[in-house]
Parts: structure tokens; C-alpha cells; sequence
């Protein structure tokens, strides 16, 4: 089967979070099902590494019309890991600091979204399935159905649309109907959703199958508190509507070959994971007692990754025998509430204001508990990760966190992790202390990291389920 991932980012050219993540990993878990699975981006010229750029190899240019725009587009190549990916080139939209964020985003998003099906007449690629990824591809199927599905070449492309985070959804108002999306007027209900103009909607209404990234997040997002203003389309779509839980490169994410650590180590050799927390610990200045559990969190500082729950009891955690470590960056006042924290506890607590992969790698080496009580979580990669490398996740059941992190059962001793159900700032409390309890019982402790490492996070399964759809559609 032919497959084109149309995507706003991926690794390791450039991401800022999930998405990028699989955009780099799951082509890869097709190709070894036997698929030729590519990737298309734009070509973000301020932003990709000139070790990547050197490789790049210029295919061609062509032009795509956009409502009375003619914009140009140029269309680079590179073969990285086995997979070939295509990057989509205008100065004009791309070659600007940052991903997004940009006041002209609903533009340069409507241009890309059409820009990859003109791409594809350059590259000779016309794939079986045509798998777009949120609301910055969700135009492509719409373009597709409108004014490409006459040629032969395009006549039978099925077309596959991805719903990340349905918080974000490109809504802008109807002026640019005319100016920019450019649909014939037949065409702009597609788009149209409680009065404005919504990319994500027309992503849902013309792919001929909808996915997100859990089970359970599939079902939440039908529900109006989770779905942003899309639970009434999403409702009448549900028969289209499948959840595919998100998996890890684990040739990326592995204890046993990870650089980044000080100490590699296995489920056979765990307890050298001692060494890294100790040299972690060296490194920021944090005292050092392996029989003081440390409690990690790599996570953006918004109020979706639950940062309000961790803000309203971060002093009774504190006051117990425990240290914690914050990294990311995010809204100004958790930043500062961190800080202060950090400031208030200085031999416990510890706010690192960055993102830095390598320290992240570290961190979740080092940690014993991972923190992650998010508000909503489509998948989330970070209690995968923590798993992974033996730190134990502490979550809210929601989404993705709920399909992964089942809660350990000390009397059978199964189980991965810890969990609470309402979003409650002591509920989540109550999970730090039973975790917080159980890491003195060191039989049960060691039992729980166990189980957590052999959790298998790959993408090869889920890549399988992609693959039924597929064939479904």
C-alpha cells in the first residue's frame, strides 16, 4: 500500500511535541509491514538544521492558486532512516521563526494544505491512502474532494484525517471564505461551523475516516466538555470515527542505547538507574538519597497538563520526604509558581524553564515517579516514555493516560502505575501519597517498575490498526 503522511512537523527535522513524534516514527513502523509510507512537511528554512538541509535535494517548482492568490511552491526531498520525506518550499510562509503562532497562520495553512496536492504531481506520488494530520492538513481533503478528484491520478486517493488535540482547530471568521480558503460557495458548509470558519470541521466532514490518537479519547471528544464546539459533527460522523492509541521510537526512547544518559541500563540491570538519578541530582544541585523518592515532570506548564492541581498542594508534597523535578516552559504564572517553590525548597524542588531532549532523557532515567495529571490527554508520549525507563506514572484517567497506565493491584501485583478519576486537586495528592507509600515497600516497588518496563510501546501494533482502516475505507 502507498501512504502519504501530510503533516505540519516531524522528527527529527523539527517538532515542538506529539505530533511530530509520530509523524517521525509511525512511517517507519509501515515500511516494515512491507508499505511504502512517506512523509510531506513544509520546508521550515529557520527552523531545520542545516545537517538536514545540506542533504535536501531540490525536485522541482510548480504553482497552486489560492482564492486570487498564485502562490509559488518548490518541493525538496530526503531519504532519512528509509523513509523519504518531501518538504514543501515558499520563503514567503515558512522560512520565519517558529512553527506557529503567526498572525497569518490560517493562510499558510490553507496554502500548504493545497500546496501538497500540486506537490504530489511533481513527485509522481499518488498514494492509495492520503492520511492528513490536524488543523493544519485539514484542507487537503477538502481541496481534494473540490478540485482535484476529476483527474485520474486523484480519483481514487482515500483520504484519512487525525485528530491530535481538538482543542485547536484553525477557527478564524468568515471573511476569509473569499480571501483565502477559496471554496466554491457550494462548498464553504463544509467548512462552517457555529458561525465561523473551522479547518479541523472540514478535516472531519470530507476524510472518508476519522482517527484519534486512545480508545477513550475517541469517546470523550463526542462528549461537549472534551469537544470544543466539533461533539455535534463528531456525533453525526461517529460511524467514521476510530481510536488508535499512540506508540514510541523506541530505537529513540531506550534505556539500553539512550546517549543521553549517564548510566544505560536494562530491566535486567535496573538498579544501575541509581546512577543516573545520583549524577542527575550532581548536576543540578539537588542532595542526593536513594531512599528519597524523585517525582519528575516534563511536561508544558498550561492548565490542560494539570498544572492548576500541582499549584493548589505543591506545598503539602513538599513537606513530605520526597524531591521533585519540573521541566518545560509554558504560562508565566506556573513558571512562577515554580520558581517560587524552587526558592521556598531549595534541597527538594527544582524548575528547569527550558525543553531540552537531552535532559528529558536524563530526567526521566533518574526519576522514580512520573507526574502527569492532565486535564484532557488525547495519548500523551510522556507516561510511554517514563514507563519505558522504569519511573512510575502517577495520572488522571483520562484519554490516553487511561488506556496505557492501568493502576498497580498489590495483591496480584499487577498493574503500571497510579491513577485518579476526578479532576481534583486532592485526588491527584491522594496518587502521589499511594505511590509516595508504596516506594518503601520495596517488593512491591520493584514489582510495579517491572511490570512498567515491559510494557511494550512500540508502534508495530498500532501501526496494524492503521493498516485495518486503510483497508476498511
Amino acid at each position: 500500500m502507498k501512504i502519504l503522511f501530510v503533516t505540519s512537523e516531524a522528527a527529527p527535522f523539527v517538532r515542538t511535541g506529539g505530533l511530530g513524534d509520530v509523524a517521525g516514527a509511525l512511517p517507519k513502523a509501515f515500511k516494515k509491514l512491507g508499505h511504502d509510507a512517506r512523509v510531506i512537511l513544509p520546508f521550515y528554512k529557520e527552523e531545520i538544521k542545516d545537517a538536514f538541509k545540506n542533504n535536501f535535494r531540490f525536485i522541482g517548482s510548480t504553482f497552486v492558486d489560492l482564492s486570487w492568490r498564485r502562490q509559488y511552491v518548490g518541493v525538496y526531498e530526503a531519504i532519512y532512516d528509509g523513509i523519504t520525506y518531501y518538504f514543501v518550499d515558499n520563503e514567503f510562509y515558512f522560512k520565519r521563526k517558529g512553527l506557529y503562532g503567526h498572525f497569518d497562520d490560517g493562510e499558510r495553512f490553507a496554502y500548504y494544505s493545497k500546496a501538497v496536492l500540486e506537490a504530489m504531481q511533481l513527485i509522481g506520488f499518488y498514494p492509495d491512502v492520503l492520511h492528513c494530520n490536524d488543523w493544519h492538513t485539514a484542507l487537503t481533503p477538502v481541496y481534494l474532494d473540490v478540485y482535484y478528484r476529476f483527474s485520474e491520478n486523484f480519483r481514487n486517493i482515500k483520504t484519512v484525517f487525525t485528530i491530535h488535540n481538538i482543542e485547536f482547530q484553525g477557527k478564524y471568521g468568515t471573511e476569509i471564505l473569499g480571501d483565502i480558503v477559496g471554496l466554491p460557495e457550494w462548498a464553504n458548509s463544509l467548512v462552517m461551523n457555529d458561525g465561523c470558519v473551522n479547518y479541523m470541521k472540514g478535516g472531519i466532514e470530507a476524510a472518508a475516516a476519522v482517527t484519534t490518537v486512545s480508545e477513550t479519547y475517541a469517546t470523550e471528544i463526542l462528549d461537549p466538555f472534551y469537544a470544543y464546539g466539533l461533539n455535534g459533527i463528531l456525533s453525526e460522523r461517529r460511524f467514521k470515527l476510530h481510536g488508535v492509541v499512540n506508540g514510541i521510537d523506541t530505537d529513540v526512547y531506550n534505556p539500553k542505547t539512550d546517549k543521553a544518559l549517564f548510566q544505560n541500563y536494562t530491566l535486567r540491570t535496573v538498579a544501575k538507574k541509581s546512577l543516573n538519578k545520583k549524577a542527575l541530582c550532581e548536576m543540578i544541585d539537588l542532595g542526593y538519597d536513594e531512599n528519597r523518592p524523585l517525582v519528575a515532570m516534563i511536561t508544558r506548564l498550561t492548565e490542560q497538563k494539570g498544572m492548576d492541581l500541582v499549584a493548589a498542594v505543591i506545598d503539602e508534597i513538599m513537606r513530605a520526604d520526597i524531591q521533585m523535578v519540573v521541566l518545560g516552559t509554558g504560562d508565566w504564572k506556573y513558571e512562577n509558581m515554580i520558581k517560587r517553590v524552587e526558592s521556598q525548597y531549595p534541597t527538594k524542588f527544582r524548575a528547569i524553564l527550558q525543553f531540552s531532549s537531552d535532559i528529558a532523557s536524563k530526567l526521566y532515567a533518574a526519576s522514580d515517579m512520573f507526574l502527569m495529571p492532565s486535564k484532557f490527554e488525547p495519548c500523551g508520549l510522556g507516561q510511554l516514555i517514563a514507563m519505558t525507563y522504569g519511573s512510575v506514572p502517577i495520572v488522571r484517567e483520562t484519554g490516553g493516560l487511561k488506556d496505557t497506565v492501568v493502576p498497580y493491584n498489590p495483591t496480584d501485583k499487577t498493574g503500571v502505575g497510579f491513577t485518579f478519576k476526578t479532576y481534583n486537586s486532592y485526588d491527584m495528592l491522594d496518587a502521589v501519597w499511594r505511590a509516595y507509600g508504596m516506594f518503601f515497600d520495596k517488593e512491591n516497588w520493584k514489582a510495579v517498575v517491572s511490570n512498567a518496563m515491559k510494557q511494550n510501546f512500540g508502534w508495530d501494533v498500532s501501526a496494524k490498526k492503521y493498516i485495518d482502516i486503510y483497508n476498511g475505507i
